[in-house]
């Protein structure tokens, strides 16, 4: 099982970024049955993907081969729970916006000794405005960031890029910055550096 961690601040897009994602991993070849797809959704003051999931393990499908569960226990019990009752090829973990994807990806690591990439989502329309203040919170979340989405690029004009992407970069020196719009779909070109997939 692969695992992606999706991290970013509040309100950066990571839900609409997940949705596509998910989509692309899917597929069109899915069996009846199949879930080649699981997303653990760990969202604190946001509405997640379906506001009716509750409990200790709610799964709701969401199209053909593809589920979300809650979380309100620990990762590593949640994950091996997922691994046997839905056995997917890829889990994706939608952290929370004040949370530090290191951490998920550290405690996978040292429970279950399973890799996870992790993927930031980055604001660029409110970026210029939130990186002085929340600086220690977004730099902690940076952290062995393996690829970042400059997300919501058709709300700022190219100056405004550049200076976010300029802003970004030594925060993840040799992480590769990919400027998107998830109102739009994510070019199929984009998507190997996202997921280090052929």
């Amino acid at each position: 099982m692969k695992i992606i961690i999706l991290g970013g601040f509040l309100g950066s897009g990571k839900t609409t970024v997940l949705l596509q994602m998910a989509r692309r991993l899917t597929g069109e070849d899915v069996k009846p049955g199949e879930t080649k797809v699981a997303i653990i959704e760990n969202e604190v003051g946001e509405q997640g993907i379906d506001d009716k999931l509750l409990g200790n393990f709610a799964v709701e499908n969401l199209f053909a081969g593809c589920a979300c569960c809650t979380l309100s226990g620990s990762v590593p019990g949640y994950i091996q729970k997922i691994q046997r009752e839905l056995n997917p090829e890829w889990l994706i973990f939608e952290s929370t916006g004040v949370g530090y994807p290191a951490s998920i990806q550290r405690t996978i690591k040292a429970s279950l000794n399973l890799d996870a990439r992790i993927c930031i989502i980055v604001d660029a329309k409110r970026w210029i405005r939130i990186e002085k203040p929340l600086g220690q919170l977004l730099s902690g979340q940076f952290e062995n960031a393996d690829v970042v989405l400059i997300n919501k690029t058709d709300l700022v004009d190219q100056e405004t890029l550049e200076r976010v992407t300029a802003s970004v970069a030594p925060r993840v020196p040799g992480v590769k910055l990919i400027p998107v719009s998830a109102v739009s779909p994510i070019p199929e070109e984009l998507w190997k550096d996202i997921l280090e997939v052929e």
